[in-house]
């Protein structure tokens, strides 16, 4: 009898640590990648300019994954996956995580290509930002091509004309960004899109997109980094 107690309170004892353990924890990732059946997956995030291994995730005969960690706030992260002796560079798939449930489902054959992850509001707008963003990258495109094709023969015109064509693309470009960000100012989606894709832009504009972030958004990671960033622009051109 004495050794069942013995037992049951040492069952008792790790059953309350898996519980605590998991109040550690805010955000729960569960996906299938359809066709994978030997492999390993991490998942890394960003930090000091380096990508760190938060987490590994073996697979072995079963396609289906799942993760537990902590965020202090929204942030990116990036789903890895080791194929092995393969050269596939579709590897990688960014993601914006938040607390709560995110599910990611995709295929080995397209891992990048095929993602569908729900559960994050920000990723959400992520993706709504890029598919119009998108346009931007293709014109962009466009314009190096004829660049290239113009320096094979230069006329001073043409180059004139791509260096006209492309200030004017840019500038539409960080527009649109800009007001994309203003209008999801109650979002992390907000700052992350002012620090990584319009970072060069008037200062002035950063400076009203920091000034839209809600309270909450502006204790998140990327609205520190954003208040930071905008901070030592300003001074910079005050001593310029």
């Amino acid at each position: 009898m004495k050794k069942l107690v013995l037992a049951l309170f040492a069952i008792s004892v790790i059953v309350a640590c898996k519980q605590e353990e998991n109040t550690d924890t805010n955000v729960h990732i569960s996906g299938n990648i359809k066709g994978l059946s030997q492999g390993k997956l991490f998942l890394q995030k960003l930090q000091d300019s380096t990508l760190i291994t938060i987490d590994s995730i073996n697979i072995n005969g079963n396609s289906n994954f799942e993760s537990h960690i902590n965020l202090d706030s929204p942030e990116v992260l990036y789903l890895f996956l080791d194929r092995g002796q393969t050269k596939s560079i579709d590897n990688s798939l960014p993601f914006f995580a938040e607390p709560g449930q995110i599910k990611i489902e995709t295929t080995l054959e397209r891992f990048f290509a095929d993602a569908k992850i729900t559960g994050s509001k920000n990723h959400d707008l992520w993706v709504k930002f890029d598919s119009l963003n998108s346009k931007f990258r293709d014109q962009n495109l466009a314009l190096m091509a004829k660049r290239l094709k113009n320096e094979l023969k230069p006329n001073p015109s043409t180059t004139d004309s791509i260096e006209n064509e492309y200030q004017k693309l840019l500038k539409r470009k960080y527009r649109y960004t800009a007001h994309f960000a203003v209008s999801n100012a109650n979002k992390e989606i907000a700052p992350y899109l002012a620090l990584s894709e319009i970072a060069n832009i008037n200062t002035a504009f950063l400076d009203t997109i920091q000034k839209s972030m809600t309270p909450e958004v502006a204790k998140s990671k990327y609205g520190k980094m954003l208040k930071e960033y905008v901070k030592k622009r300003k001074s910079e051109e005050i001593k310029n």
